[in-house]
């Protein structure tokens, strides 16, 4: 199905005025296309969009026409092939996921007569209880935040850094989208503006000890008077028109990877930037945070995943071990 892999980036991009001709191309975008162009999020629409291509290459399907033709056998037999790769539960559901959304909206289109992913079982998720990302000990946490020298850009940069992950509970890509204007006062408490998941805003407050350490930076940084300036750049950034933010892969690589290092944290499996984010969440629970408010703070749809952090059932001090006495 050549459409959707072909789908090119002018129809996702906001438009001052139609020609007739660009009109009548954009009424005549196939129905596939059209489903990407409504997924928002960038990282969410490339991913849907391999998901949809790799289904597209095996089952064969070279044309708009061919989606009529699939059946729920043809799902189930990919979704085997995709555990025989060994690929986890997780990057399955997604998937089929994808697969599941573009014939929802082709049957909303006419364009085929149903939706053969459903009643496909997916993968379970996994057991509940905690998470598999780690979270830092309250003491790592610590010598995280106190690794990077004060005395250098580098330095005053990544302190602030990782003090709004750890302080926050940010997703990588939420901090690297963080402007100047997004640190903001609302009712006399500065807040952190986030730009989330889906295009949601949410307003989280700016713990004091990390908005002293974003104020440093930016002050010897020297672009704190710039409102559409990115909060936190590389350093080498060049000034003006150019600016940009830092890129994602350089959060974990150069920063919570590099300074994890030096503090002498053990390099444990999956260690990352979003074991921060565990780590704030987890260490609100600890401390009796509502697990509703913290939900609202993470940015999650559903509470089931924040459940995921709280890590207080796994405590050995709260075992029946220690509640047993002869």
């Amino acid at each position: 199905m050549t459409e959707v892999p072909a789908l090119q980036d002018p129809a996702l991009e906001p438009l001052n005025g139609l020609t007739p001709g660009r009109f009548r191309d954009l009424a005549a975008m196939p129905s596939e296309a059209e489903w990407f162009a409504n997924i928002r999020n960038d990282r969410t629409r490339r991913a849907y969009r391999r998901d949809v291509h790799e289904f597209c290459a095996f089952a064969g399907i070279t044309g708009p026409g061919d989606m009529r033709a699939v059946t729920r056998p043809h799902v189930i037999a990919w979704r085997h092939t995709l555990e025989e790769r060994g690929l986890a539960p997780a990057s399955i559901r997604r998937k089929l996921s994808a697969l599941a959304s573009l014939f929802d909206h082709l049957c909303e289109c006419n364009a085929v007569a149903d939706n053969p992913v459903r009643g496909v079982k997916r993968p379970p998720v996994e057991a509940a209880g905690e998470g598999k990302t780690p979270a830092l000990s309250d003491a790592e946490a610590r010598a995280l935040l106190d690794a990077p020298p004060a005395g250098t850009l580098k330095g005053q940069r990544d302190r602030a850094i990782l003090a709004v992950l750890l302080y926050h509970g940010l997703r990588r890509a939420e901090l690297c989208t963080l402007q100047v204007r997004d640190i903001q006062r609302r009712e006399g408490v500065m807040h952190l503006r986030v730009h989330g998941k889906g295009g949601k805003v949410r307003f989280i407050p700016a713990h004091p000890h990390a908005l002293r350490l974003v104020e440093a930076w930016l002050e010897a940084a020297g672009h704190g008077a710039d409102p559409a300036a990115p909060l936190f750049q590389p350093l080498h950034s060049n000034r003006g028109a150019d600016m940009r933010p830092l890129e994602d892969g350089a959060v974990y690589r150069d920063i919570v990877r590099y300074w994890a290092s030096a503090a002498g944290i053990d390099e444990r499996a999956g260690l990352c930037v979003h074991s921060l984010r565990a780590t704030a969440a987890t260490n609100a629970l600890q401390h009796e945070a509502d697990i509703g408010r913290v939900q609202d703070w993470l940015g999650h749809a559903c509470v089931s995943t924040t459940r995921l952090y709280d890590r207080r059932a796994a405590r050995p001090e709260d075992s029946p071990t220690f509640r047993v006495k002869y």
